[in-house]
């Protein structure tokens, strides 16, 4: 069997929000489009956090890391080495460049950013689509921000020509009746041609391995990759907790080693503190209640459980979590509430109200990890006769040639 070439790239800066769909999705790829084109998958996941590895992956796959960048109050600025932006912009373009060039993927899917910090992406998928043939397809997550700055984002990137002329697609990962970025002038109504929406990449994540023993009944805090999660952490730490229960809080990889040692000396008994879960899936549906940040991969782990929810999203840097949160609690799917209205006594109460209740998220459409392969598939059917025509046309010429 032949075999498929995917890309998969995320600039990662803040958190694991961007690396971790990518690794969903990669899973998702590897496991269905053998299936529906008759091609193995290979990969390679392109990142900037030196936290990928310790992610597992699908047969097949390995990761390029990039050197990292981080946010400033001045803009993206090199998280470790001692050199200018620009110089470090370079760098990983080379880098990117160079993937592209020796692994010559048949795929290339690009989370959020379309050309990547200061356009580092730009001039690699403009070679690799003129080597061709390659398909490209730009990852969205179902909100972006508030429109006003969604709108300067895209057009400080290069706007609607840039998008069109070096993309083939535009892949939602939401479901429009919860919230449509389009509708809400997140994204230009000029590429709505473009774009398909998937629904939540949400049902069908690996479950994991159950490698940390909770003992039930528990209720679970998650901030996400924890750098900016400290504040609700400790506060649900100090929340009251109905005889029996225990706390299980996921401080996150990200999380700086002093709140860390700061949450484990607040712990009450009957509270566990773990850094990481390679096994977020389980653990969420074992909970009687979930307290999180807003998150994308986190909410969407969470719509694939009936455990009640009760989302505090990130009040800075971008709107985002706060949109997503206030569109789903509209739902019904979940609750809501933002940090500067938030105490312990209120989450203990609500705590107390919604401890192992259940919540039906059925209507939601969830199953993005199924629809993704298959858009993948009808956009490569062109490559892949292509291919095809290819091969039977060299043939031809081989049996010709060797009949004269």
């Amino acid at each position: 069997m032949e075999i498929l070439r995917i890309v998969l790239y995320s600039h990662d800066s803040l958190g694991l929000g961007h690396v971790r769909r990518n690794l969903a999705l990669a899973h998702a790829l590897s496991n269905q489009l053998p299936l529906l084109t008759g091609r193995y998958v290979t990969g390679i996941l392109i990142s900037g956090t030196a936290l990928a590895p310790g992610f597992d992956l699908p047969a097949g796959w390995d990761w390029v890391i990039l050197p990292g960048v981080e946010k400033s109050p001045a803009g993206y600025q090199p998280r470790r080495l001692t050199v200018p932006m620009q110089d470090l912009v370079s760098l990983r373009a080379g880098l990117i460049q160079s993937v592209l060039e020796g692994f010559r993927p048949d795929l290339v899917v690009v989370d959020r950013h379309a050309t990547g910090i200061h356009r580092e992406l730009e001039a690699a998928l403009r070679r690799a689509r003129a080597a061709g043939p390659v398909r490209t397809v730009l990852g969205l997550r179902e909100v972006l921000d508030e429109p006003a700055a969604a709108i300067a984002e895209w057009e400080k990137m290069g706007g609607a020509p840039l998008v069109k002329d070096l993309f083939d697609a535009i892949w939602v990962y939401g479901d429009p009746a919860i919230h449509d970025p389009v509708a809400a002038g997140e994204i230009p109504h000029s590429f709505t041609k473009l774009i398909r929406y998937t629904g939540y990449l949400a049902a069908g994540r690996p479950p994991g391995s159950g490698k940390l023993s909770v003992q039930r009944p528990y209720f679970m805090t998650t901030v996400g990759g924890g750098a900016d999660g400290h504040a609700l952490a400790s506060m649900a730490a100090a929340a009251d907790v109905p005889a029996g229960v225990r706390h299980l809080i996921i401080a996150g990889p990200q999380m700086p080693a002093r709140q860390i040692t700061d949450l484990r000396r607040r712990a009450a008994p009957g509270v566990r503190i773990a850094e990481r879960l390679n096994d977020m899936v389980l653990h969420l549906r074992g909970a009687q209640a979930i307290v999180s940040m807003g998150g994308y991969n986190t909410v969407c782990e969470i719509m694939s459980t009936d455990v009640p929810a009760l989302i505090v999203p990130r009040i800075h840097a971008r709107s985002e979590q706060r949109i997503r949160a206030a569109s789903l609690a509209s739902a019904g799917y979940l609750e809501y509430r933002e940090i500067n209205t938030l105490t312990p006594g209120i989450l203990s109460g609500w705590l107390a109200r919604r401890l192992g209740t259940r919540v039906d998220r059925r209507q939601a459409r969830l199953d993005g990890l199924v629809r993704v392969p298959q858009l993948a598939a009808d956009l490569l059917q062109p490559v892949l006769r292509g291919e095809a025509s290819s091969a039977a046309s060299s043939s031809r010429e081989g049996a010709a040639h060797a009949a004269i």
